[in-house]
């Protein structure tokens, strides 16, 4: 990133500027810092006490903070819908966890998958996670400042998702929303549940279609807690048609929860432009709405 210093910004120093204008975290700057490259003034290497005057050009190297996170890169293909050098959006598929996990150790992971997509000095930054058996739209930022904006986004409105699942039955009213703290259940490890002392959790839903024993919802998570679309529509009495854990398991008719991230809308840090991508159901959900 670069920036221009204007006559009203003339006086201050660099960590001023870093941290007012780019929004840059102490610890990130500190970083920088003890890097050859990560913070120059007009080229030349510069520390963060200088005082800057009118046409200064303060640049920084975001890449030069970055710790290579340790996983073993593993080849796999990836359906990447959009890239730049700060950020990359892909369509995730299933099952696929993301990160490693100690309940399946061997297991491949997304994060092996995009380290050897991405090369060495690879950093997992992880915007918006999605559960192994979940598919659709997941935002991974290259640095640790896109990230840190983005998940101010995620938790703060500008960030939004939208769910398509196949529920059993169909919830009423045909929209709504769902209001239900989330917190652990006793005795599990994975599993979450409705409780009162538990998290603040919103999830917004939409009926879309309804036959039989199932019904397409569009479903838009406010809050982000673990298993959230998935313990809120159970708790409607509308478990996700093939989930396991809150409904019942039917491999032959889905071998995992019927969940994608159909929608995806935010605004990129580093330019300011919003981006807004779809991807398409995959093949199992298209075959269990057909049937």
């Amino acid at each position: 990133m670069e920036l221009l210093v204007k006559p009203e910004q003339a006086g201050r120093t660099v960590k001023s500027l870093l941290k007012g204008e780019l929004g840059l975290s102490t610890a990130r700057i500190a970083r920088l810092k003890r890097t050859e490259t990560g913070l120059t003034v007009n080229g030349v290497r510069v520390f963060t006490s200088a005082v800057l005057r009118a046409g200064d050009r303060l640049a920084v190297d975001l890449p030069a903070a970055e710790r290579p996170t340790a996983v073993r890169p593993a080849a796999m293909d990836l359906d990447v819908r959009w890239e730049d050098e700060h950020l990359l959006i892909l369509n995730k598929s299933a099952p696929l966890a993301v990160i490693p996990s100690s309940l399946s150790p061997g297991e491949p992971t997304l994060a092996e998958g995009l380290a050897h997509y991405l090369g060495p000095g690879f950093s997992f930054h992880p915007v918006n996670r999605l559960d192994r058996g979940t598919t659709g739209l997941m935002a991974v930022a290259k640095n640790g400042w896109v990230h840190d904006r983005l998940r101010r986004q995620l938790h703060g409105g500008g960030f939004t998702r939208q769910y398509l699942a196949v529920c059993a039955d169909a919830p009423q009213p045909a929209a709504g929303s769902v209001e239900l703290p989330i917190g652990r259940a006793p005795g599990s490890a994975i599993r979450r549940q409705a409780d009162p002392q538990g998290r603040p959790a919103r999830t917004d839903y939409r009926v879309l279609a309804a036959s039989g024993p199932f019904s397409l919802v569009e479903l838009t998570p406010r809050t982000g807690r673990t298993h959230q679309i998935r313990v809120h529509m159970a708790a409607l009495g509308c478990p996700l048609a093939g989930d396991w854990l809150y409904g019942t398991e039917d491999r032959a008719l889905i071998p995992r929860p019927a969940l994608h991230a159909a929608r995806l809308t935010l605004v990129h840090p580093a330019t300011g432009h919003t981006l807004s991508l779809a991807a398409p159901l995959p093949a199992d959900m298209k075959k269990l709405l057909e049937r």
